[in-house]
C-alpha cells in the first residue's frame, strides 16, 4: 500500500494517462477524476477521463472538459473512487488488469491495481485526491471546483456522520481558491425537478416499514420511472430519502435497473453496519452507506436484503 508521497511520485512519473470512474458515477468519482486530470495536465502530462455512459445532467459538466477522444490510446491507467473491478463500466473492463494506480476510500476496496492507495477513514475519495494533488504542487481553482463537488456530495453537503475535521479543512482550502461553491450547493442540494418530487412522493407513499419502524424499504421500479418519464438525473441520490424519515436508522432503497435486477442502497446509523449487510449480498461500501445488486423479483429481492440485515443484527424484527 502506497503512502501519499509515494503515490504522488508515481503519478508524477506517468504520462498519457486514462482515468476511470465507476458505474453509475456520482459526484465523488467524477470530481476526483476531473481534479486529478486537471492536476496531471498542470504538470504537462497528457491525461483524459474514459467516457462514462452513466453521467447525469448534474455531473456531466464537470466531466466533459476532460473526456478522452475515441482515438486516445493510454500508456497508463488510474482509477478513482472505485472499490472493485465489478464497479467498472463496460467500456472500462478492457483496462481491468492495466490499472497502474487505484485510488479509493472504501473499506471494501479490493486492491486491484498494480499499486494502490486507500483511506477508509476519509469521508470522500476527494479528500485523498486533494492530498495527492497538494503533494504534486499548488491546488488551482480548476482542480478545486470538481474536488468540492467530490467532497460535498459524498458528505451530503457536510451533513452526514462521515464528515470529519479534515473534511472541513479540505473544503476550506478549496474555497480559498475562489471557486463558485454556491452554484454547486444550489444544483446538488437545493434543486429538484418536478419529476424528482413526484418520484419521492411515490416512494414514500409505497414505503414499507419493519423493526418497529426503524427500517424503511423504498422502491423505484422501472414502471414508476416510465410512468413519470423520469430520467437518471431525476433519480440521482434517491438513496438519501429514506434516512430523512423520523425514527428510521436503516433505509433500504431498491432501484430496478433492468427487469428483476435491483440496485440496493443502504443508509444506516450506528446500529446496522451497511457494509456487512451488503457484503452478504456481494456488495460493499462504508459502515453507514453501502450497496449491492440483487437479481430476483421485487418481493424476493426485498426478503434477501431483510434477511441479510437480520444476520448482521439478529435482534432486528424483520
Amino acid at each position: 500500500m502506497l503512502s501519499v508521497l509515494e503515490a504522488a511520485n508515481l503519478l508524477r512519473s506517468l504520462d498519457r494517462v486514462l482515468i476511470l470512474t465507476h458505474v453509475r458515477p456520482d459526484g465523488d468519482t467524477v470530481g476526483c477524476a476531473a481534479a486529478l486530470c486537471a492536476g496531471l495536465r498542470s504538470l504537462g502530462k497528457t491525461a483524459y477521463l474514459l467516457p462514462n455512459p452513466g453521467l447525469t445532467d448534474t455531473t456531466a459538466p464537470y466531466f466533459a472538459p476532460y473526456a478522452a477522444p475515441e482515438e486516445f490510446v493510454p500508456d497508463h491507467v488510474v482509477s478513482t473512487d472505485i472499490a472493485t473491478v465489478g464497479l467498472f463500466p463496460d467500456n472500462a473492463l478492457p483496462y481491468a488488469d492495466r490499472v497502474d494506480l487505484a485510488i479509493d476510500h472504501h473499506p471494501s476496496f479490493t486492491h486491484f491495481g498494480k499499486a494502490n492507495i486507500v483511506r477508509p477513514e476519509a469521508a470522500a475519495c476527494g479528500e485523498l485526491i486533494y492530498d495527492l494533488l497538494a503533494a504534486l504542487g499548488p491546488i488551482t481553482a480548476e482542480m478545486a471546483l470538481p474536488l468540492y463537488v467530490a467532497v460535498s456530495t459524498d458528505t451530503g453537503c457536510f451533513a452526514y456522520a462521515n464528515t470529519t475535521a479534515h473534511t472541513h479543512a479540505v473544503a476550506a482550502a478549496l474555497l480559498r481558491t475562489g471557486i463558485d461553491y454556491q452554484t454547486v450547493n444550489k444544483v446538488f442540494f437545493r434543486t429538484k425537478t418536478r419529476k424528482r418530487m413526484q418520484l419521492e412522493g411515490a416512494m414514500l407513499a409505497q414505503a414499507e416499514f419493519y423493526d418497529r419502524d426503524r427500517i424503511a424499504v423504498l422502491s423505484v421500479p422501472l414502471s414508476l420511472m416510465e410512468q413519470l418519464q423520469a430520467t437518471e438525473s431525476d433519480a440521482e441520490e434517491l438513496s438519501s430519502l429514506g434516512g430523512q424519515i423520523e425514527g428510521v436508522d436503516c433505509a433500504v432503497t431498491m432501484r430496478e435497473l433492468r427487469p428483476d435486477v435491483w440496485k440496493i442502497s443502504l443508509r444506516t446509523g450506528s446500529r446496522v453496519n451497511a457494509t456487512e449487510v451488503c457484503s452478504l449480498l456481494g456488495g460493499g461500501g462504508h459502515a453507514a452507506a453501502a450497496g449491492c445488486t440483487v437479481e430476483a423479483p421485487w418481493s424476493q429481492a426485498r426478503d434477501r436484503v431483510l434477511d441479510a440485515i437480520r444476520q448482521v443484527v439478529p435482534e432486528c424484527q424483520v
